[in-house]
């Protein structure tokens, strides 16, 4: 909080806004400062010791109306916010529903490519990464007034196709697989792969039967279009338990008709060159391998449809940024897409961003569809809301709606392990880590919401004026306090930085700091004053953690 304002009192010739906001600290310890400026970066440009730059700033941020005071440590300038001021801007936070909330992006369309998933295959916990940080950094940047277009890059296109039908003819039917579900169709798709290990004939058969998609073949186009009728069908329902929503499903095959341009502009710039048949960009010069486009014979690659989609989107979205939540394996394709769409000096080259993410592997090796060693996202969003119907039943059998509060609770904490760590960490896939709901939760901070609207309801108070200040700006109170009011600081930098992590951990960090304050405290006292101040901070608190639950995807339930 004040950053902006404190850099702008610290700047001149020498020192810029910016130099010095980016220097801005929070001390490990609140009782150093509430923000400190450590000023040996600085030596070298002012060619003063840092305790003599801390000296000479300390004396501009002194007359400042949220300062209360200032002090040189060493090389560092604390500085301590009047708690009056702080409180009052944490109070604010009651008399809205949606906290931190910016028009920093207004005018300004993000494209963000996540999820993509592969019709004819299940949602698999691989899958939650992409969806849930993709749907989480959709409702982040719009939280900050950004035009969000989230779009779902379904993977409808190629061989494996020419499987399923081969497959399908083989073992099952058309009717038989309209019947059923995706996990029929991943159960085809697994025998095809053991049968063509003995059969590898069938690859052949395969193929064919691919390139009558390609053609338009009323026969086999009857196959591809059912593969992606009961996948989408099945899909929706855990779209829906994610609470995550996209604006195109525009996948691969609708980039068919969309690559011959592109391709043409390559052509006419020089850049696509024969090598053993097939086109490739050579990226040699930039330390990468070829970028492959079209094969010997004749077909075409992702990047070749990611080319064509980046057109696309420029053309229809006119995107100020176009972000791509993709594993990092993907690291290669991403560099070789954007160096490539450089060449071709498309408009948006700069503006593409890989969000990369780490892998998800099963405590016994990597996770394979082809060969059936997966751990699928029902399973997992199925107990967990199976564990927490039995705690609800355990701990409060008499609450309203246990059903819809058990799904809250279970899908909750599933979405919340996966955004609770930077994006870039491998995770080990644990049943045991994703159903334990102490801690540092989604379950923790939802308790702690209930909590929040419990003491209101008791109040039986629908008003409430600041009251006495005091009463909230003690060691525990102001705590509580402060992150109320830096809550929009996270939300920004969980934009800037494209980790919902900053979100999670802001709002686990405030239910923490409210749960102290509440057992140290009473609410509810017959001082009006000190009830008034203590009601509406409570009331503070609670919109805070509901806009943060909400911006990750998650329910702030009223019991629990």
């Amino acid at each position: 909080m004040f950053e902006s304002e404190l850099a702008k009192a610290l700047s001149d010739a020498q020192l810029t806004a910016e130099e010095i906001e980016c220097a801005l600290e929070a001390p490990k310890d609140a009782k150093l400062a509430d923000i400190s400026l450590p000023c040996f970066k600085f030596s070298r440009t002012l060619r003063l010791p840092p305790p003599v730059i801390a000296q000479n700033l300390k004396e501009r941020v002194e007359g400042l109306d949220f300062v209360e005071r200032a002090e040189v440590v060493g090389g560092y300038l604390n500085i301590f916010f009047d708690k009056q001021t702080v409180a009052k801007l944490a109070l604010a936070a009651a008399d809205t529903p949606v906290v931190g909330t910016s028009t920093e992006g207004e005018g300004k369309t993000i494209c963000i490519d996540y999820s993509s998933v592969n019709i004819a295959k299940p949602f698999h916990i691989g899958h939650l990464s992409t969806t849930v940080i993709g749907g989480a950094l959709y409702r982040i940047f719009k939280h900050l007034g950004y035009k969000v277009v989230g779009i779902n890059h379904l993977g409808d296109w190629g061989t494996q196709f020419g499987k399923l039908i081969v497959a399908t003819r083989k073992w099952s039917s058309l009717e038989e697989v309209e019947r059923n579900d995706e996990y029929f169709l991943n159960s085809l798709y697994v025998r095809y792969h053991k049968e063509a290990e003995e059969h590898p004939e069938m690859d052949d058969e395969a193929r064919a039967w691919f390139k009558r998609i390609e053609d338009g073949d009323k026969e086999a186009t009857k196959y591809f279009d059912a593969f992606k009728e009961v996948t989408m069908r099945a899909v929706s329902k855990v779209y829906d338990r994610l609470k995550i929503t996209f604006d195109s499903y525009a996948g691969e095959s609708f980039y068919n008709d969309k690559m011959t341009p592109c391709l043409d502009i390559l052509k006419d710039k020089g850049l696509l060159k024969e090598s053993d048949g097939a086109m490739v960009v050579e990226l040699d010069e930039y330390g990468m391998p070829p970028c492959l486009l079209v094969k010997a014979d004749g077909a075409t690659l992702y990047a070749t449809r990611d080319i064509a989609a980046a057109y696309f989107r420029k053309q229809t979205y006119d995107f100020f940024k176009c972000l791509y939540v993709v594993a990092y394996q993907q690291n290669l394709h991403f560099k070789q897409l954007f160096k490539v769409l450089e060449l071709m000096d498309f408009a948006g080259a700069k503006d593409m961003e890989h969000i990369a993410f780490g892998m998800v592997s099963m405590e016994d090796g990597a996770m394979s569809t082809r060969n059936g060693r997966v751990i699928w996202l029902k399973e997992v969003l199925d107990r967990a809301v199976e564990k927490a119907k039995s705690i609800i039943e355990n701990k409060n059998p008499n609450i309203k709606d246990k059903d819809k509060i058990a799904e809250s609770v279970g899908v909750g904490a599933v979405v919340f392990s996966a955004l609770w760590n930077n994006r870039i960490k491998d995770i080990v896939f644990s049943y045991d880590k994703v159903l334990n709901f102490d801690g540092e939760t989604a379950p923790y901070v939802q308790y702690t919401y209930a909590r929040c609207a419990s003491a209101l309801r008791k109040s039986g108070e629908a008003n409430f004026e600041d009251g006495d200040i005091s009463s909230i700006t003690d060691a525990e109170g102001y705590e509580v306090v402060k992150s109320v009011v830096t809550f929009g600081e996270s939300v920004r930098l969980a934009a800037k930085l494209r980790e919902p992590c900053y979100v999670s951990r802001h709002i686990v960090d405030l239910a923490g700091k409210f749960n102290r304050f509440y057992i140290d405290h009473r609410i509810i006292v017959d001082d009006k004053d000190v009830r008034s101040a203590r009601l509406k901070l409570t009331l503070a608190v609670k919109n805070t953690l509901r806009t943060g639950l909400n911006l990750l995807g998650i329910d702030a339930l009223e019991e629990m």
